[in-house]
């Protein structure tokens, strides 16, 4: 596996800007609605939400004029629809720094094969190295905490595996979420249960850079506590959860319809990152 030093020089070419603490001008992320940033709302921002990758890209931009950054990832895509819409758009941006996270919709659905998936991020992957870009990886989160997702578990664990080998076979980082033990909680998670809220999108954003090798100054646990609930409370959560997102999941199955039909990427063109507030 590559190490982030030796990544940097092959993605970089040229020196950092001595403001900078990484050499990265150009970043793309790709994905589904993990890298979109789903459940962690921000209406000021293109899309409406903000997320991982965002966070990222914000703190790579510090200090470094020139960087930019697009984020094609879209809502609900399966793998083979991730490499056929996004892999060839991302590559035309030219970036230095890509990362992809794909196949998490193709491994909860019943009856996937994790093997078949990988194959299939084996190519993306393959295909993302060919211009010797930096790319990070995720491994799928440990879902032993959640009940509704413990019974796959096993399969996201053979999942994972095949992610690291790919990623040794290619030289990609790999951004390890199932060893990232502060989300294995149901407080890190929207009311879905299925995407992580602001606090998880945190977290991953803060393994990310340590992944990269980025000094920041992103607190854990921030930007806002974990709240407290009791045992009665949470069962009241798991009927609302049930009604406003089990059940239309299930129906959306029933009708070959995905969450991401007819959605566009928040990010499409690499350019300079800029806060709302700005």
């Amino acid at each position: 596996m590559l190490s982030v030093t030796d990544s940097a020089q092959r993605s970089a070419g040229e020196p950092a800007h001595p403001a900078q603490q990484h050499p990265w001008s150009r970043y793309v992320a790709i994905g589904d609605s993990f890298t979109e940033g789903i459940g962690d709302p921000e209406p000021a921002l293109p899309g409406g939400n903000r997320g991982w990758a965002d966070r990222v890209a914000e703190v790579l931009s510090q200090g470094s004029p020139d960087f930019a950054y697009a984020n094609l990832a879209v809502r609900g895509k399966l793998i083979n629809q991730i490499v056929a819409d996004q892999i060839e758009p991302a590559l035309e941006l030219h970036p230095d720094l890509i990362t992809i996270s794909a196949g998490g919709n193709d491994v909860i659905r019943p009856g996937s094969d994790p093997d078949a998936i990988a194959r299939l991020f084996n190519q993306a992957i393959a295909r993302l190295r060919s211009d010797n870009a930096t790319v990070v990886v995720f491994t799928g989160v440990d879902v032993g905490f959640s009940p509704v997702f413990r019974g796959i578990r096993g399969k996201v664990a053979i999942y994972n595996e095949n992610i690291r080998a790919i990623a040794d076979a290619h030289d990609c980082i790999v951004a390890d979420q199932w060893a990232l033990k502060s989300v294995q909680d149901t407080r890190m998670f929207a009311p879905d249960r299925l995407h992580m809220n602001a606090l998880g999108h945190h977290e991953v954003a803060r393994m990310v850079l340590r992944a990269l090798n980025v000094d920041n100054d992103l607190q854990p646990m921030k930007p806002e506590p974990l709240p407290s609930r009791s045992w009665r409370r949470a069962r009241a959560e798991d009927l609302v959860w049930a009604r406003e997102y089990l059940v239309p999941w299930v129906l959306r199955r029933m009708r070959h319809q995905s969450s991401g039909d007819h959605v566009t990427p928040k990010r499409p063109v690499a350019g300079p990152f800029r806060r709302s507030e700005d």
